[in-house]
């Protein structure tokens, strides 16, 4: 694992489960723990590396978010492992409310980042995989990209931000066929409906959303932090009311069987239905 500077201004960074580099004005975050980047306590860890340098941005001016794996972008957060915690204490609360604690501060500084950010996506993008492309300013899809928010299916209500932002930028109707069927779309209904600005032919999202992120990163700093600060405002306030309903959740005995029963599916995507 490395953490050394680079030659224009930015920083490196190898490590088990992502990888960042500076190329041409960016902030290049490539996504690789197998299977799926679930997102647990091994990708916080390395994800809350990244905050210090989107809140005072050096030698980049976008961020590109992307997956090196062929599996997706991200299939949400490592259940295994909270099912695993949620075993191990008769009073989880306290526990997940940290965990969502740091996630947030995470997901939060990805996004007010004062730079743009842009994600490519392809594949499974479920979960906090979505919550994770949410944060980011304009999203390009691949054909094959699938978004669906399962949570339903478990008994809890997303908590990495997905309402409040889903809120912010859709309509209602949008947000409650994502949140309340658990339904996946494809990337095509996923551009009609505003979900992904850029719909890529196939194989190509990463080159789009590179060439994309290199022009916004020709823009004046200033300029990009004052229009975000107006067309992207943090809903706070929902954000902490969403960790409060997940937390007040998470706990109940229906909760910990779904959470068995997605473990002890061996199907490739037991999120499904």
């Amino acid at each position: 694992m490395t953490g050394a500077a680079v030659g224009d201004g930015g920083h490196e960074h190898t490590g088990e489960g992502m990888s960042w580099r500076v190329d041409a004005g960016v902030l290049e975050v490539a996504l690789h723990r197998a299977p799926c980047n679930e997102l647990g306590s091994a990708s916080l860890a390395e994800l809350e590396r990244l905050v210090p340098l989107l809140a005072r941005p050096a030698g980049f001016g976008a961020v590109l978010l992307y997956s090196r794996l062929e599996s997706g972008f991200c299939a949400g957060a490592d259940l295994r492992e909270l099912q695993t915690g949620l075993g191990t204490t008769a009073r989880p609360e306290g526990p997940v409310r940290a965990f969502l604690d740091r996630i947030h501060a995470v997901f939060d500084a990805v996004d007010q980042a004062p730079v743009t950010t842009v994600a490519a996506v392809h594949r499974v993008v479920f979960g906090g995989g979505l919550e994770l492309m949410l944060t980011c300013d304009v999203v390009v899809a691949d054909p094959s990209t699938r978004l669906c928010l399962p949570e339903m299916r478990l008994g809890i209500v997303p908590g990495f931000g997905a309402i409040p932002r889903l809120r912010r930028d859709f309509p209602g109707p949008v947000v409650r066929d994502l949140l309340l069927t658990g339904r996946s779309l494809g990337a095509k209904r996923a551009y009609e409906l505003g979900l992904v600005a850029h719909l890529s032919p196939a194989g190509k999202s990463l080159d789009h959303a590179r060439s994309l992120a290199r022009q916004a990163a020709r823009f004046s700093p200033a300029a990009v932090a004052a229009a975000k600060s107006l067309a992207k405002p943090l809903p706070r306030a929902e954000l902490d009311r969403e960790k409060d309903l997940f937390c007040a959740l998470v706990g109940r005995p229906d909760v910990a069987a779904a959470l068995a029963r997605f473990v002890a599916d061996t199907s490739a995507r037991p999120y499904l239905p």
